[in-house]
């Protein structure tokens, strides 16, 4: 009896801790298509790096593009960011969700980012399913990034930047 208490007691607290821990505040910079500052209520400063997608470097084609796209969602807007853990540079990792809609993946219809399938693993199997499928459609559309015909993705632009 025992030891299915302390079982029990176990999954409960890992399944808690599976799931994601939220962070509400209003939108106070957008660094580019990816990475945004959020102001708490207490007035603390958050750098917010969208989880699941990788959009242009502010120097490549679409960079400024794909940064006016998401300062025109989310600018000086209330949002409210899903997370689980911290880059290695210490910034949050998360959804953003701006009144239901989840931002990140609206970067991605708009053909304003990629899917960032190198990091998939750290999104729900739903969002990786969904930000696929939607990169799938933007490219058919030929939206944004998807009008050049070999759009050079930001990591291989990051790599090529080092050398």
């Amino acid at each position: 009896m025992r030891k299915n208490k302390l079982f029990a007691t176990l999954l409960i607290l890992l399944s808690c801790s599976l799931h994601a821990a939220t962070l509400q505040g209003k939108v106070v910079g957008v660094a580019d298509g990816d990475t945004i500052t959020v102001l708490d209520a207490t007035n603390t400063q958050h750098k917010i790096r969208m989880q699941g997608i990788d959009a242009p470097e502010k120097a490549q084609a679409y960079g400024q593009k794909s940064k006016q796209s998401l300062s025109q969602m989310v600018q000086s807007k209330q949002v409210t960011v899903e997370y689980q853990k911290k880059d290695k540079y210490g910034r949050t990792l998360g959804k953003v969700v701006l009144n239901g809609t989840d931002v990140c993946l609206e970067q991605i219809k708009l053909g304003m980012a990629w899917h960032y399938k190198q990091y998939k693993s750290d999104q729900p199997k739903e969002d990786r399913e969904t930000y696929a499928q939607a990169e799938l459609e933007a490219r058919t559309k030929n939206v944004g990034i998807w009008k050049d015909k070999n759009p050079t993705p930001p990591w291989e632009f990051r790599k090529q930047a080092k050398k």
